[in-house]
């Protein structure tokens, strides 16, 4: 019934826990999710769990405050995407904030080695013909420039955090939006706007977990299990019956990524 479009699995918070975790996920009736790369170092483990479970997709990429990890070139992400449990290639994206917080306050004219890392991930998805899970924060105008730049096909802004007006323009690439826990945090305010204004055939709804436990779970550790309550806020936002969030944003997974398997 519910599908989260965005977790990490891999991470050792949800990892070393997996038989709970995915016992969980089905007393929560959540029967697919996203297994999110952030590393190509990290990509053989997603990969084996895509394979090892059934409802479990992967994705290939290298997240944009990763450094010191191995830098792939688009044939690599091309490759790597043709494997049929991976969907997507991301995260990617830029992200000016993370950097800019815990290397010292370095500017934006810094950040020229994550716009080409960016730029790389885009071209491969659109050569693959697999859509693009783009991580922005701190950097929305830059991250749209660079799309228009590369001419980048369909895919997700993933735990959408910036303004209602930069969901419009990321509407407007084409691109859906995916709301996260974050939804249930009462001073969200323009994520609880961009919640009501997303087109239903456009949304999609996350955990990011391990982070970013809804409500009333906030501050521990996020699993799978708690998209359901990502849907209810969203619902009730909308004024909508939960039912309609998870089975519209079901729908709109399996459009997206057009190599997953229904339910």
């Amino acid at each position: 019934m519910y599908t989260d479009s965005h977790c990490h699995l891999t991470f050792p918070e949800l990892a070393g826990q997996w038989p709970a975790v995915r016992a969980a996920m089905r007393q929560a009736q959540v029967t697919r999710a996203l297994a999110i790369c952030t590393s190509m170092e990290e990509f053989p483990r997603l990969l084996a769990l895509a394979q090892a479970e059934n409802g479990i997709w992967a994705s290939v990429g290298v997240h944009p405050d990763n450094e010191g990890v191995r830098e792939p070139a688009e044939d690599e992400l091309i490759a790597a995407a043709a494997h049929p449990r991976v969907v997507a290639i991301g995260e990617t994206g830029l992200d000016y904030y993370q950097m800019q917080e815990r290397k010292g306050g370095r500017s934006i004219a810094d950040m020229d080695w994550q716009r080409e890392r960016f730029r790389t991930h885009i071209r491969a998805a659109r050569r693959a013909g697999v859509p693009l899970i783009v991580h922005t924060r701190a950097a929305a105008q830059d991250t749209l420039r660079i799309l228009r730049e590369e001419g980048a096909g369909q895919g997700v802004f993933h735990c959408f955090t910036e303004t209602p007006a930069v969901a419009r323009a990321a509407l407007d690439l084409g691109f859906y939006v995916s709301i996260s826990g974050i939804v249930t945090f009462k001073n969200a305010a323009d994520v609880h706007e961009v919640a009501t204004l997303v087109p239903e055939d456009r949304l999609l709804i996350e955990t990011d977990s391990p982070y970013l436990a809804p409500a009333p779970h906030r501050g521990k550790t996020n699993t799978p299990a708690f998209v359901p309550l990502v849907a209810a806020r969203v619902a009730e936002l909308r004024g909508v019956p939960p039912e309609r969030v998870a089975q519209a944003s079901s729908a709109n997974f399996t459009r997206l990524f057009s190599k997953v398997q229904e339910p």
